[in-house]
């Protein structure tokens, strides 16, 4: 074999996979068809949170005056902006680039594409390796709606790249990338509509936890649509103009711009699986919990999976395949247990563990406490009191099954319950833990305290 491990993809799973892999001992190849330096850093979440910080700060001068300031003549250059981006992309990107250029990996640049289980082709030369390691990441899903091609939409992509503001948008769907953009602009001056097919936005996670955005979007002027169904989408006068029904009524909506954010699919379409025998089912790679395919040598880790778009999770599978692929033991596997997401929306949304709806569809019994952000001393000094906390835990032992915060700073707070999940901690030891005066980390110890007397009170 030329190789021990060929990992396809230089992404985070991809980098992850390989790095761990090299590291056994193993001989490495990375095939990349490049850009290099994957999707989190040149379209995903770098670029993405830095262009967020500055419709963030944009939100804070224009509530100038709730805080005793003034602030004139408020303006946004997304020019100016997306130089900001680019610049530091631009220093991410080189960091990724160097390691995959490391001489420690043979890098080749191509299109990869499978012969049988221990041969790929790139750029029609045949390349030999023990075991594969899939990363091809994912793209935008091509969703079949009447019209949508003909009169045409930009992608995230796009949008990461626009100089000049739209005066109008229609935002197709209601995930991550749909909401954190149709803020963004609407923050920015752009009149934004968001239309979304399921009854909420965040449709994957509880009702509860995607009202207090969606109440902060209209708040800011935005036109938010749920629960409904896409008709077609037709021109007139130079505007793109959405036709689609919602309670039970035909309603429509135009802008100059329609952003395209209905989700991502795995991109495997140009890996000719069948080759190799490997399973894919509803156009994502199965794999187990070892990350291994159907076919023994070959793993597949990150977005091609379609389990999970977050990059630790990918990270940790590519680490998990890295090592598997190179002791052909199936040794390490995955546990989703802690699994964690955060939507950088305001109020941002953070979630580990299991949402009721999780409970409900798996029948675990549980117990659910909550406190909002409204009747907390540090966020109402803040002013940010959109939101709430929400904690689960097991009904007789108290160990925290679900931690959830839709509030200010939800990224950073809601680690201290991921740490003592990570330890099966309890309410009672979330309580017990000293919390510094005032502090919005403090707010996690009002449903603890509700939580525990619950508990205490059932014996």
């Amino acid at each position: 074999m030329d190789y021990d491990v060929i990992v396809i993809g230089g992404g985070s799973a991809g980098y992850a996979a390989a790095r761990t892999a090299q590291d056994l001992g193993a001989k490495v190849a990375i095939i990349d068809k490049g850009p290099l330096g994957g999707l989190c850093i040149l379209r995903g979440c770098m670029p993405t949170k830095t262009i967020l910080r500055s419709s963030e700060i944009m939100s804070l001068m224009r509530r100038a005056r709730e805080f005793g300031l003034r602030a004139s003549n408020l303006h946004a250059n997304l020019d100016e902006i997306n130089d900001r981006k680019r610049a530091l992309v631009g220093e991410f990107a080189d960091y990724r680039i160097e390691q995959l250029r490391n001489p420690r990996f043979t890098l080749i640049n191509g299109t990869a594409q499978f012969v049988n289980r221990n041969t790929i082709t790139v750029e029609k030369q045949n390349i030999t390796a023990r075991s594969f390691i899939i990363s091809t990441g994912s793209t935008v899903a091509d969703i079949a709606i009447p019209g949508l091609k003909e009169v045409g939409f930009i992608t995230s992509d796009e949008a990461l790249e626009l100089r000049e503001l739209p005066e109008s948008m229609i935002v197709l769907g209601g995930g991550p990338v749909a909401t954190e953009f149709a803020q963004f602009f609407c923050r920015l001056g752009t009149r934004t509509t968001l239309i979304q097919r399921s009854d909420h936005i965040f449709s994957s996670t509880d009702e509860d936890l995607a009202r207090p955005v969606e109440a902060r979007f209209r708040e800011e002027g935005m036109k938010v649509f749920t629960d409904t169904q896409l008709q077609k989408f037709t021109t007139k006068n130079n505007a793109k103009i959405a036709h689609f029904r919602h309670k039970n009524k035909l309603h429509h909506a135009s802008a100059e711009v329609i952003l395209h954010a209905l989700g991502r699919v795995p991109a495997i379409q140009s890996l000719a699986l069948e080759n190799a025998g490997v399973s894919v089912e509803r156009g994502r790679i199965l794999v187990d919990h070892h990350m291994r395919t159907n076919a023994p040598n070959i793993y597949a880790a990150g977005d091609c999976t379609g389990l999970y778009e977050i990059v630790h999770i990918a990270v940790q599978q590519g680490e998990i395949a890295g090592h598997n692929a190179v002791n052909g033991t199936q040794d390490q596997h995955i546990d989703y247990r802690l699994k964690a997401e955060v939507v950088f929306t305001d109020p941002q949304l953070a979630s580990v563990g299991l949402t009721e709806k999780e409970c409900r569809e798996q029948n675990i019994s549980y117990r659910v406490a909550s406190y909002p952000f409204d009747d907390h001393g540090k966020s109402m000094v803040l002013g940010e009191t959109h939101g709430f906390v929400k904690i689960l835990c097991h009904p007789e032992t108290g160990e925290i099954i679900g931690g959830h915060i839709v509030g200010p700073e939800a990224a950073e707070l809601f680690h201290e319950l991921i740490a003592i999940m990570h330890f099966r901690g309890t309410v009672h030891d979330l309580l017990n833990i000293p919390h510094y005066h005032p502090t919005l980390s403090e707010i996690l110890t009002y449903p603890a305290e509700d939580l525990v007397e619950e508990i205490q009170s059932s014996r």
